[in-house]
């Protein structure tokens, strides 16, 4: 199979996947298309090296995250600003006001703290897993998680307080 075929077989196996972090990480799935469309890109252009790594996922995420930050510190995102709608397909999830409510106050934690809380609760990574894909000290991945999750039960508010909050299912702190 040559390069650009196992390239291929690659992203379009992962495209829903991809997609998924991609919208959790900025809320729009136009917006989220954007950023999977640039992280494929340099997934291309870098594929011979990133085929040889231990765990090709995880490379993908790390340029998946990186494009959304570059993005958050560019100027294209202070100038534009997408309108909010409902997600494309129905929630997967029984509780579907819990779920809106949920995103409405991901959308509202600043884009560290929520790419930080993508990474730990949705990807499942440790704080170490995380740090790395951040560029940071774990330290800093404690208090940006400590921080969001703050963010988010001050933007749920008291009406949720009933609801537990996840937890990463890895042992060490967070």
């Amino acid at each position: 199979m040559s390069p650009d075929d196992e390239y291929t077989t690659y992203v379009s196996g992962r495209l829903p996947w991809l997609r998924r972090v991609a919208y959790l990480l900025c809320q729009d799935w136009h917006r989220a298309d954007d950023l999977v469309q640039s992280a494929i890109t340099r997934l291309y252009v870098k594929w011979r090296r990133a085929r040889a790594a231990d765990d090709l996922d995880a490379y993908v995420r790390v340029i998946l995250v990186r494009v959304f930050l570059a993005e958050q510190r560019g100027g294209w995102f202070s100038r534009v600003r997408v309108t909010h709608a409902p997600p494309a397909g129905p929630a997967a999830h029984a509780n579907h006001d819990l779920v809106l409510d949920l995103r409405r106050a991901l959308a509202a934690v600043p884009p560290r703290q929520r790419a930080t809380l993508v990474l730990r609760y949705h990807c499942d990574l440790s704080v170490e897993q995380t740090a790395q894909v951040l560029g940071c000290s774990t330290g800093t991945v404690k208090s940006q998680t400590a921080r969001g999750l703050a963010a988010l039960r001050a933007e749920l508010g008291p009406s949720y307080s009933h609801v537990p909050y996840p937890h990463p299912t890895h042992t060490e702190e967070r």
